[in-house]
């Protein structure tokens, strides 16, 4: 009963989880990582559909997504672009904050990003990068 009412509590005061979102995904066709990322969105509450195609050059120009942020899929959610291996926590925090921004991105493929665990552990550090709003490029969040 008391982790019911702390629930209760925590959601009142607005700490407590989102509320699901809904995200499509573009992907090129059989690429497994973005499968892995789908599944980390998914693992928190969200749901993702998946869309399978073979020109995504043409889904990132027109979603906006600058060409050094680019990475392997593009996504939707409620009036923003995700693009690459972003964390779940940094799509809630953006769907929560609703900067003035087109979206945000991680670049590339980093090895530790959702998506792109390694078997070892291994991590590298990498920046997850808001971009389309009033002050150009940001870092947005360091991981």
């Amino acid at each position: 009963m008391r982790a019911v009412l702390t629930l209760v509590a925590l959601l009142l005061m607005g700490v407590g989880p989102l509320s699901a979102a809904e995200i499509k995904m573009y992907r090129q066709s059989g690429c497994s990582c973005c499968g892995k990322w789908a599944e980390h969105l998914r693992a928190a509450g969200h749901t993702v559909t998946i869309v399978e195609g073979e020109d995504m050059s043409l889904i990132k120009n027109q979603a906006g997504v600058p060409e050094a942020l680019q990475s392997c899929h593009t996504a939707m959610v409620d009036g923003y672009v995700i693009e690459g291996h972003v964390p779940v926590a940094d799509i809630d925090r953006i769907l929560k904050e609703r900067p003035k921004a087109k979206g945000i991105a991680v670049a590339g493929m980093p090895v530790g990003s959702p998506g792109m665990e390694a078997e070892d552990g291994a991590t590298e550090p990498y920046d997850v990068m808001m971009f389309g709003g009033e002050g150009g490029e940001a870092v947005f969040a360091s991981h």
